[in-house]
């Protein structure tokens, strides 16, 4: 027989002031329109716990952290996606890095640098989504920015 325990309101309102700062966070990095539709998408599904869950843990627990700038856990979190696979995300986290201050030439510099870890063939599956997601965002790559410096 399972003990019920009743629910401790302070552990609630920590669980809660978490998921708010987290959501904050989501939407600063990722805007409204992207958290709104995930958020809609999932309301009232099986999908709706999880959502919550991303927001206070990922969000609320990891990115308001000190310690790694918002650059800097962008470029981890593409490293990972990458080594993953995991090419939805990817191309969220591409955009996300961009909205945190990372370059065109920062973020193709992750896939080479990641790629030397997990393989080529990752490496070009992932260039893949970051070269649609960078000439979606910032237009195609400009002859000066493919010219190495003298």
């Amino acid at each position: 027989m399972t003990r019920q325990v009743a629910p401790d309101h302070a552990v609630e309102a920590a669980h809660r002031t978490i998921f708010e700062s987290g959501l904050a966070v989501r939407r600063e990095i990722l805007g409204d329109e992207y958290v709104d539709a995930a958020l809609s998408r999932n309301a009232g599904t099986d999908g709706e716990g999880l959502q919550e869950y991303v927001s206070e843990f990922v969000w609320g627990g990891v990115w308001t952290r000190e310690g790694l700038e918002r650059r800097d856990r962008s470029l981890v979190t593409i490293s990972l996606l990458i080594a993953l696979g995991q090419h939805t995300e990817l191309a969220t986290h591409i955009r996300t890095g961009l909205r945190n201050g990372l370059t065109r030439q920062e973020i193709s510099e992750t896939v080479v640098h990641a790629t030397a870890y997990v393989g080529c063939p990752a490496g070009i599956a992932a260039m893949r989504v970051v070269q649609e997601v960078l000439t979606a965002e910032l237009g195609p790559l400009s002859a000066t920015e493919t010219e190495s410096p003298a």
